[in-house]
Parts: structure tokens; C-alpha cells; sequence
């Protein structure tokens, strides 16, 4: 029996802080910083839906917009988009406050894609999801496309194999 799980019992918030070990030498947060805390928000969020240990599998789509500087408190919500068989799609969003300032902004977007593992290291089945809201159902609707351009990219789906994108290319 395949238990489902409402979009909101996988959702993840983390906060952190800029500090100066964060930053490069123009005072903004690294990339790579930044992608390491997505890493960790997308995986809590991965883990809470399957109640597995998880291992990232792919991160695309990330997209970086303003800068975030040093002092700023960085808020990351992950939340799982879809399920598949073994794994999961995390949608990852990243705010950026300058508290003194009141300043508030959206700097960063992305998917990472989880799978989910025994004690041994081998895949397991997790639970499917239900979104519940619009966005949510745009989400979980986009990410079986997604899912396909990454098999195709990753050279584990034939392009043809890909009904999904194909019918976003072709008319009846």
C-alpha cells in the first residue's frame, strides 16, 4: 500500500546568517555556499518525506539573481514537488533579509532530485505525494517533464522514450 503525503508535511524552512567565512572578496555570499545549504534544506525535506536516508542524485535549474551580502539572514524553504518510484523532485526557495534595512528579496531558485535508501545503500520505494494547492499541482505537473530531460541528459532515456516533453512539441 503506497501511503501519500500532503505537499506540506515535506516542507522545510532553514535560516541562516552571512558571515564573513560565507563571503567572497566583494562582500557577497559564494555560490558554493549557497549550494551547499540548498543541498542540506532539499535533503531534510527529502528524508522527512520518505523517512529514509537520501542522497542527492541530480541539482539543476538553479538560477541565482541578487546578490546576497554579508550580514544578511538567508531563509531556505525546500519542498518535495513530486515522487517517483525511488525518488524525489525538491523545489528549493531562498530569500535574503537585511534586517537593519527591512530589506527582502527572493535571490535564488532550483530542483535537486534525492534518492531515497536502505541500510544497505540500495534504492527504496517512497510514499507518493498529493499537492495541494495551484502551484503545487504546477509543480508536481512539471515534474515528470523535468524528470525526463534529466534521464535524457543524463543519457538514461532515449529522447523518444519521452512522451511527456514530445507532447509539448507536437499537436494531435
Amino acid at each position: 500500500m503506497e501511503i501519500i503525503k500532503k505537499t506540506s508535511d515535506s516542507r522545510t524552512v532553514m535560516n541562516e546568517m552571512v558571515l564573513p567565512n560565507d563571503t567572497n572578496t566583494l562582500n557577497n555570499l559564494m555560490g558554493g555556499r549557497m549550494l551547499h545549504w540548498m543541498d542540506i534544506v532539499a535533503a531534510i525535506a527529502a528524508q522527512k518525506h520518505s523517512g529514509k536516508t537520501v542522497v542527492t542524485a541530480s541539482v539543476d535549474s538553479v538560477s541565482f539573481g541578487k546578490c546576497i551580502k554579508l550580514g544578511d539572514v538567508v531563509t531556505l524553504q525546500a519542498e518535495i514537488s513530486r515522487s517517483f518510484n525511488t525518488s524525489m523532485e525538491v523545489h528549493i526557495t531562498v530569500w535574503a533579509e537585511n534586517i537593519p534595512s527591512g530589506e527582502k528579496f527572493k535571490s535564488n531558485e532550483a530542483y535537486y532530485t534525492f534518492v531515497a535508501l536502505d541500510r544497505n545503500g540500495s534504492p527504496v520505494t517512497v510514499p507518493g505525494l498529493k499537492p495541494e494547492t495551484e502551484e503545487e499541482v504546477k509543480r508536481f505537473d512539471g515534474a515528470l517533464r523535468r524528470r525526463q530531460l534529466r534521464l535524457i541528459l543524463a543519457g538514461k532515456m532515449k529522447p523518444d522514450e519521452a512522451t511527456e516533453l514530445k507532447a509539448l512539441f507536437t499537436q494531435d
